[in-house]
């Protein structure tokens, strides 16, 4: 009998230290792999369970805006950072500023203070282009190195890229096309782009494993996934960053107002900021740079030193009404010609 209510307390406490571990309900809007990684080894290392979906950023912020009286979200991270001032905007995001600032890049710093600390700076990568070497070797077409070479016809049916609407990396192409050309000159080229696009897919991580696997020529999105497909999974992939220019994304972090777990939530984002948490990255083979400093980042990681990166405003880029604005017009103007 002693045994048996010895055993039972036990039971007892070891239940309650579970508990008293707790959950955190999580969206992630980066690459799936570091997604899932990063999850496993929080709770391994916290014993905080994590209930995380993986939604691309424009599905994701529809998700917060839905569910912004009653939310079931803790923690959003990972993906473009546009979206993330639009929910700041919104008032779908509490402030939070970390005492850990000086362990982070300046570029993730000034993005606490452009949004009253409402946003984080998670990552940072570059837009440009990858190519299958196979695939245009055989149609006998050159590969891109600036913009305009993508309006070559004989493109056409041999780039994908995705769609602003409900991606983070489509609306940074648009966005970055408007700020780099002008609005209707950036828009002139969508339509002349429009010609040679066979599909704009619903998230922006998609067009490195299209191109690796050959189902298209090339591919529009951010650098570091074709460099993952050349340097990790030994695809005849290729990269280059456009001659004229590009957009960039610094990746957001961002606590849910209104949020059911508060705590384990901010023991989430702030071991999602720590090294341990940042070199899961890599680890899982998604190669942006990360906005910790106090470690060596894994050498597969693209340098944008040598990268023309256009002086993007975020914040005029971030408002909701000029996102929908821009994409409301691409749907108009570009996605309802035909091809």
């Amino acid at each position: 009998m002693i045994k048996q209510l010895v055993l039972a307390a036990f039971t007892a406490v070891l239940a309650c230290a579970s508990h008293a571990q707790g959950v955190v309900n999580a969206i992630c809007s980066t690459d799936q792999s570091w997604c899932e990684l990063a999850a496993q080894e929080f709770t391994r290392a916290t014993g905080v369970r994590v209930l995380q979906t993986r939604k691309p950023t424009g599905e994701a912020l529809a998700q917060l805006r839905a569910e912004a009286s009653n939310p079931k979200t803790d923690l959003w991270w990972g993906g473009t950072g546009d979206p993330f001032y639009q929910a700041a905007e919104a008032g779908i995001l509490d402030p939070y500023r970390p005492d850990y600032l000086d362990t982070l890049h300046g570029w993730a710093v000034r993005q606490y203070a452009m949004t009253q600390n409402h946003v984080g700076g998670f990552y940072t990568s570059a837009i440009g282009f990858g190519w299958n070497d196979e695939v245009l070797r055989k149609k006998k077409v050159p590969a891109p190195k600036c913009w305009k070479d993508l309006l070559d016809p004989r493109y056409k049916g041999e780039i994908e890229t995705s769609h602003p609407g409900s991606s983070g990396t489509g609306y940074t192409i648009l966005a970055g096309l408007v700020q780099m050309m002008g609005e209707d000159a950036a828009f002139d080229y969508m339509k002349k782009l429009h010609r040679n696009v066979t599909q704009y897919t619903r998230s922006g991580t998609a067009q490195a494993r299209s191109v690796a696997k050959g189902e298209v020529g090339v591919g529009l999105s951010f650098i570091f996934g074709f460099e993952n497909e050349r340097l990790t999974n030994k695809f005849p992939v290729h990269s280059a960053a456009p001659c004229e220019g590009t957009s960039y994304e610094i990746g957001g972090i961002a606590l849910i107002k209104g949020s059911r777990n508060r705590d384990a939530a901010r023991r989430y984002y702030d071991w999602l900021m720590s090294r341990e948490g940042q070199q899961i990255g890599a680890r899982a083979n998604s190669l942006q740079v990360p906005a910790n400093k106090t470690f060596k980042p894994d050498l597969r990681i693209p340098a944008m030193d040598e990268v023309r990166l256009i002086k993007y405003d975020f914040e005029k880029f971030g408002r909701a009404s000029e996102r929908r604005r821009l994409v409301d017009r691409w749907t108009r103007e570009v996605e309802s010609l035909p091809r």
